[in-house]
């Protein structure tokens, strides 16, 4: 009989009989030693009888290239020994599976073992790849998590945990996208001295004295001097000795030379600029003044140009409209520095570069007035304008006469054609441009308790997005009241009520004055809080002498679980719990002012996002909505952490002073920087309008004195060719206070 061999299994003791399925060696076949040593593999006299049966050695591709199983551990070989290929793999399988036909295989063993070896893939479809398992996982992972967590405990923190805002962080644009102007920065001026309000306010004073019975003198004037052009018209005629042409001629020049003196102060001041080499409108007006002046006297004495008038009334017109511009900036400086003195320690209004979600707003914080009159005594928009343009003008006009003129061999036209110019080169809404809507602007924000702080923080406004809204803006002192108090168990008034104002206090909340005065009644003093905490809830937390204080809302004592009272339905009132146990409700009763309706709807339209940083928990945009019908919805609500950073008074600000405010609220806050964002845009619209009147104006009058168009160039056109460019100047001044 055939002698068998029994072969231990890896996984247990079960026995294998294999030699009855090779044949015996007697018997003609081969025997199992045979085989084994003709494959290399050691037989059971040399590496013993109980061994374990030798795995089938698989080949490997170029070197040490095994792929193994997922969560195996490649063997390592054994000091000395070389792994190397003995005999040819499809060999070893043809044998191996006439060896075992017929066995199952083990529990766990694969059937086929047999692994094919990964081709080379293209940087397509490896980056395909790597996306479908990082978009698996992240699923998996948020499919874990969203199953850890409790779905009732999920929607009882949205239920009660009021929703914030987040900033987003603006990522880098690829590509030329990325690339942005940067516009350089200009050289910075020299400001003028800082001076206090109430001295600017004398000077302005001073020099406001008879400069509105000048520019009712200069308007009779301009009308007088219209007389020997409006008199024939209307069908009148002069008596002699006033029907003669040169007698005329010189009484419009006198008439002129009287305005001039009118408007002294304002004409030096324009020399005064000059030398600074800042020429303006009111520069211009000097020249064609002087200009005109001298044309009128030689054309009495000459009369080369038939019975055509001089350019005396539109000179008169242009003098009155510019010292009338200069009587309304006086008139607003002087008003502002007034209103910006009535405060010893005034609000500063200041625009914060990326102050919340990378865009500037405005804060309102508590401080000196410093920077307001060196602000105010600076160039206005218009002015930095006009002191660009006006040389070019100037120069055109100079050029511009002599090309029509001497360049043509006829010099006599020369003055004719400078003052025609230099007359449509001064518009008559320069000085209004700036000065008329500062006035009326100025005018309103003083009966608010406000007052601008000059061009330089006007001009900041273009980047200015959104407002910091604070506790006092909505609800100034005197708002909030108390509408009932409870205390519960053993808990004395003096010490509830201790413990809740002394966690307001320490959170900087807009409620501590009326919970300071309160504790004062019972009789209590402020405690020492330890590790005060604001959730996002809307509640405090702190430690008082080793008792656990809670102080917060309804919705914040139901997340913290603390008992409260059955049918309790109260919804403005800070709840306190000691150790855990309700200890007392304070029911307040919230009044909001009415300008606060009229100022949240002015920012909205001028497209300024208020942004919430109250500290009283109670103001939410939910409460906001529901009790006072305000739209919440456009408004933005920090988490609870930027909250306080965004209102910390001892934060950093902008070094640009916008605004100084005397009264509390948010009517005069939104005012002024509503006031200063609209003065801007119509300063800046205005001095453009103006401009580009005044260009085209000197290019048709060249080309009028070139052909020598004296009616096309009447006196009465050109006033009306100027009236024409004032109009939409007067229009914008109208429409700059109207918000």
């Amino acid at each position: 009989m055939a002698h068998k061999d029994k072969k231990q299994s890896n996984k247990g003791d079960e026995l294998i009989d294999i030699r009855g399925l090779i044949g015996d060696a007697d018997g003609g076949g081969f025997s199992l030693d045979d085989i084994l040593s003709e494959y290399g593999v050691p037989t059971d006299k040399e590496r013993g009888q109980d061994l374990p049966w030798p795995e089938a050695p698989h080949r490997s591709r170029g070197g040490n290239n095994v792929v193994m199983f997922p969560g195996a551990s490649q063997p390592e070989p054994e000091d000395g020994e070389e792994e190397e290929d003995s005999f040819p793999k499809d060999e070893l399988d043809e044998d191996m599976d006439s060896d075992m036909d017929g066995e199952e295989p083990e529990e766990g063993e694969d059937e086929d073992n047999v692994i094919e070896f990964p081709e080379e893939e293209s940087a397509f479809t490896a980056l395909i790849k790597d996306l479908k398992e990082r978009a698996d996982g992240y699923a998996d992972q948020m499919f874990q998590e969203s199953e850890q967590m409790d779905p009732e405990q999920i929607r009882r923190l949205e239920e009660l945990i009021p929703g914030t805002d987040q900033e987003e962080e603006e990522e880098p644009e690829p590509g030329w996208k990325s690339i942005r102007y940067i516009r350089p920065k200009r050289k910075a001026e020299t400001p003028p001295p800082d001076t206090a309000p109430q001295e600017l306010a004398r000077q302005y004073g001073k020099q406001l004295k008879g400069m509105r019975l000048r520019v009712v003198l200069l308007f009779f004037l301009s009308l007088l001097s219209m007389s020997p052009i409006l008199l024939p018209v209307l069908g009148y005629r002069w008596l002699p000795p006033m029907d003669d042409y040169q007698l005329q001629v010189f009484l419009s020049a006198g008439l002129l030379g009287v305005g001039m003196l009118l408007s002294m102060d304002v004409l030096l001041e324009s020399v005064k600029r000059m030398l600074k080499g800042r020429l303006g409108m009111d520069g211009m007006s000097l020249f064609a003044c002087l200009f005109t002046l001298a044309d009128a006297i030689t054309l009495g004495r000459y009369q080369n140009r038939g019975d055509q008038m001089p350019y005396c009334m539109v000179a008169l017109v242009t003098l009155m409209l510019l010292t009338h511009g200069h009587y309304h900036k006086l008139c607003a400086q002087r008003l502002s520095c007034r209103t910006a003195a009535a405060a010893a320690r005034p609000y500063r209004v200041t625009l914060d570069p990326e102050k919340w979600n990378g865009k500037s707003a405005y804060s309102k914080w508590a401080g000196e007035p410093e920077g307001f009159g060196s602000h105010l005594q600076m160039d206005d928009g218009a002015q930095r304008i006009y002191r660009v343009v006006c040389p070019v003008l100037a120069l055109g006009c100079v050029l511009l006469s002599l090309l029509a003129t001497v360049a043509q061999e006829r010099p006599e036209r020369l003055l004719w054609s400078l003052s025609t110019t230099f007359l449509a080169a001064s518009a008559l809404g320069g000085s209004l441009a700036y000065g008329r809507p500062f006035h009326k602007i100025a005018r309103r924000l003083a009966q608010s308790g406000a007052a601008l702080a000059g061009w330089p923080g006007m001009a900041e406004s273009r980047r200015g997005d959104r407002v910091l809204v604070t506790d006092g803006d909505l609800f100034p002192p005197g708002c909030v009241d108390f509408n009932g108090i409870k205390v519960f168990g053993e808990h004395s008034v003096e010490r509830v009520v201790a413990y809740a104002a002394t966690l307001i206090r320490d959170s900087g909340s807009g409620l501590e004055k009326l919970f300071h005065d309160q504790m004062r009644v019972q009789g209590g003093i402020f405690r020492r809080a330890e590790h005060l905490t604001c959730h996002e809830a809307g509640g405090l937390s702190a430690t008082i002498r080793g008792s656990q204080v809670l102080v917060g809302s309804a919705p914040f004592m139901k997340l913290m679980e603390v008992e409260m009272p059955q049918g309790l339905n109260v919804k403005n009132a800070v709840f306190c719990a000691i150790d855990g146990e309700l200890a007392g409700i304070f029911v307040l009763h919230y009044n909001l002012p009415d300008a606060v309706f009229p100022a949240l709807s002015s920012l909205l339209g001028e497209k300024i996002s208020p942004v919430l940083v109250t500290r009283d928990f109670n103001i939410i945009p939910a409460m906001l909505q529901q009790r006072f019908k305000l739209a919440a919805n456009k408004m933005e609500f920090p988490p609870v952490e930027r909250r306080r950073e965004l209102s910390d008074p001892d934060q950093k600000h902008g070094d640009i002073l916008t605004a100084v405010l005397c009264r509390e609220g948010l009517a005069p806050f939104a005012e002024s920087v509503m006031g200063a964002r609209r003065l801007r845009r119509s300063a800046r619209v205005g001095a453009v309008v103006s401009c580009v009147g005044a260009a085209l104006g000197v290019l048709l009058c060249y080309y009028l004195t070139g052909v020598g168009a004296y009616t096309s160039l009447a006196p009465v056109n050109l006033l009306i060719y100027l009236v024409t460019w004032l109009l939409p100047v007067w229009f914008l001044t109208d429409w700059a206070p109207r918000y």
